[in-house]
Order: structure tokens, then sequence, then C-alpha cells
């Protein structure tokens, strides 16, 4: 698009500074209608996707807003995340906003898994809450993150741990073994559907629970392991996690997403590779992203902080975020100020050319209406 500057943002985090290959840990671009100084810009950031070039960036610089594409030090690097210090450099790209870029209102988007991220980020804003992550202490600087003035969640997974959790096969009888298989919980297995009955859906959504918890147990074990032998950390793999029933059932959770199609393509050929969402973690990250009882990524507790104007908008077509997921993160906003709209589309929004300007559209009218002016 034309009429839009684009600048690179680089700059050092209070638990960060510019490392030895000369990058530094917080990056972005800037995205603004040439010439001017937006007084509204959102900020969107992800757990580990490179947001810089955000497909709705453009889109709002057309419409006269700022659009910050933001990365912190975890992008492509989700292994070693950790919440409190990815936080901090959000913090960074919004105090530049406010203090450099000279915008007065700052909105956070929270897209995909992003969503629970960034509501964590406006949470810790308004009423520190987040434990440190295992074996560390919370930097001062967690405790000082400026606030957003709105919120908005689009196609958004209600959290990290819960979207994986949804997602865990639990037929998996053996972390080890890829082929380790209980095929009474077996989605795949004709004989268990689908349609899946209601008997095997209770059974599967609790061996998917009980699965993340016995990996929580077994990380808990295995720090206690290393730190006996003075070591503090290790990677592990983490497969199977394109299981969830609804990929397969339409019944379930019903949208107008195709059937038999996940964001890897076919589920179970996805489910039986390796790539997927958690592949590779340290003992410390799954605690801090993954652990559905200790993970302090799940979004509820965070949304039911956020008080100021918020925004859901959902893709019917979406094959990975349902329905009852945007209606969840809708109740559990505290803002008195919510609205939840459902629009047409996939993921990502490419099913056709008209998809990404109508959202964008959407939310340059929700935030009209609430004095969000350009």
């Amino acid at each position: 698009m034309t009429g839009i500057d684009r600048a690179f943002i680089a700059l050092e985090s209070p638990t960060a500074r510019r490392n030895g290959a000369g990058f530094h840990p917080c990056q972005g671009l800037y995205h603004r209608p040439a010439g001017t100084r937006p007084k509204t810009a959102l900020i969107a950031t992800h757990y580990n996707v490179d947001f810089s070039e955000h497909y709705l960036a453009e889109h709002m610089a057309a419409r006269g807003y700022g659009f910050l594409g933001w990365n912190t030090r975890f992008r492509g690097n989700e292994a070693f995340f950790l919440l409190e210090h990815a936080l901090i450099d959000i913090g960074v790209g919004v105090r530049w906003l406010r203090e450099q870029a000279g915008v007065e209102q700052v909105v956070l988007l929270g897209n995909s898994g992003g969503g629970s991220l960034m509501a964590a980020y406006q949470s810790q804003a308004v009423e520190p809450n987040i434990p440190p992550s295992f074996g560390l202490s919370l930097p001062d600087a967690v405790g000082e993150l400026p606030a957003g003035d709105a919120y908005i969640s689009l196609n958004a997974h209600p959290g990290r741990p819960e979207v994986l959790t949804a997602w865990m096969d639990p037929s998996v009888t053996d972390e080890n073994d890829p082929l380790a298989t209980d095929a009474t919980l077996n989605m795949y297995d004709p004989a268990n559907g689908p349609p899946y009955s209601s008997d095997f859906l209770k059974r599967y959504r609790a061996g998917q629970i009980a699965r993340n918890h016995r990996i929580t147990t077994w990380v808990h074990a295995e720090l206690d392991r290393l730190q006996a032998a003075g070591l503090r950390d290790r990677a592990f793999l983490l497969t199977r996690t394109w299981a969830d029933p609804r990929l397969l059932d339409g019944s379930l959770d019903p949208s107008d997403r195709p059937i038999g199609v996940c964001y890897a393509g076919d589920p179970k050929r996805a489910n039986s590779g390796p790539m997927g969402i958690g592949l590779t973690n340290t003992l410390r990250t799954w605690l801090s992203m993954w652990s559905i009882n200790e993970s302090p990524c799940r979004g509820a507790p965070h949304l039911a902080r956020i008080q100021v104007p918020s925004l859901v908008i959902q893709s019917l077509a979406d094959t990975g975020v349902f329905p009852s997921d945007a209606a969840a993160i809708h109740d559990a906003l505290a803002a008195t100020d919510k609205t939840r709209m459902m629009v047409p589309g996939d993921h990502y929004l490419t099913d056709a050319p008209n998809l990404r300007p109508e959202v964008a559209d959407l939310i340059i009218d929700w935030l009209t209406a609430r004095g969000f002016k350009p």
C-alpha cells in the first residue's frame, strides 16, 4: 500500500541488552500514515511468531492509525519462553509508542496465540499478579508496565495451556515413543468415531488434562533430579498435539469451518509428524507457558482484570479457534463495555481479499465510537 511510512524499531529491554551479534531483544515495524503522528496506535505481539509485518498493520495505517507489529526476545525462540520477560519486552513497545511516537492512546491487539499474552500484559499492568518462573525472582520492571487503553481479541485462543491441552493426543502412553498408543483414546481410530459419543468425549477430555498433569509432574521431578546434580534446566520434546476432536466432528462446536483440516493440513498426518505447538521446551518454559495447573499464561484470570473497552472478533471458518472459545473470552472479560463479533473467513482471513479490509473497518468503527481517534 502507498502512503504509509514504515520504521524499523529496535530497542533494548530492562532485562536484556543488545547481544554480541548486534540484534536487539525487542524489534518491530511501526506503520503509520505518511507524514503524520497518529494519536491512537495498536500494538500486536505473539508468544513466538514474528508479528512485525502483521496482516492488519497496513490496513490500520491506511485508515489513519498507527500500528506497531512488535516482537519480544522470544520470537522464533518459544522453547525458552518466560512470561515475565515477555511482558517486560511488550512494555518497551508500549512506552516507545507513547514517549517516542507521540501516541496518546494504545490499543492492545491480541491475535491468535497473542490474545492471552496481551491479556496477561494488561492484567499485570493494572494489578501485578504473575508469579516468578520456577526457581527465579521477578524483575522489578515487570511490576512497572504501562497499561493499554483498550483490548482487542482477534481469532484468539483462550490461553496457551488451554489450547495445548485441547489439542493434545490423550492416547499417548509413552512421551518418548511416538507410536505408543492407547487405542481406546485414539480419535483417529475409526472404532471411536467420528461422530464421537458423549462417553468417549468425556474420557478423551479427561485424558488430555491427565496427560498435561503427567508432564508437569515429570517436569518437577526432573528439575529436582537435575538440581541435585548441580544442573539448572534441560530441553525436551512434546509430540502429537493435533488431536482436537472438533477437527473431525463438525457437530462439536459447530461453525462454518471445513472438517478434517487443521492449521497444518491433514490433522491425522500432522499429529504423527514433527511439527506442532509446544514441540520443544525447557522444563521452566513448560511451567511458564504450557502447564494447565501452573502456567500464568491461562487466559481467564487475566481477562477478569481487564476493564478497558474490549472487542472480541472471531472468524466462523477458523479451524483452530472455535465459537465457544470466543464466547469464553468475551464472558471472562471484566469490562462493562465489551463487544463480540462473528465474521466470515479462516484464521488468517485469507479466504477472500475483502476479509482483512472488512475486519479493519469493523475495528475502526468500534474504536471511533469510543473516542479512539486517529
